[in-house]
């Protein structure tokens, strides 16, 4: 464990003055949103590599769709 020493805006520091177990509050809500800037992260990944696949999946779409109705005519 590391023991920190925070400043907080007052406002703050009046709504944690209610909070038991101070440290494990803070804990959680810092997890929460690592978790959360890290989960931002995989879906800014993600749509960027949809958006560099697009062309390309739009291009083998094509000739698949090609394929298929070759022999329909």
């Amino acid at each position: 464990m590391t023991h920190l020493n925070i400043t907080l805006p007052d406002d703050i520091a009046e709504k944690l003055a209610v909070i038991p177990n101070k440290s494990g509050f803070i804990t959680k809500v810092l997890k929460e949103k690592f978790e959360q800037e890290r989960q931002n992260e995989v879906e800014r990944l993600m749509i960027e590599g949809y958006k560099a696949t697009k062309l390309e999946d739009s291009e083998l779409n094509a000739e698949w769709e090609r394929a298929t109705l070759e022999k329909w005519d």
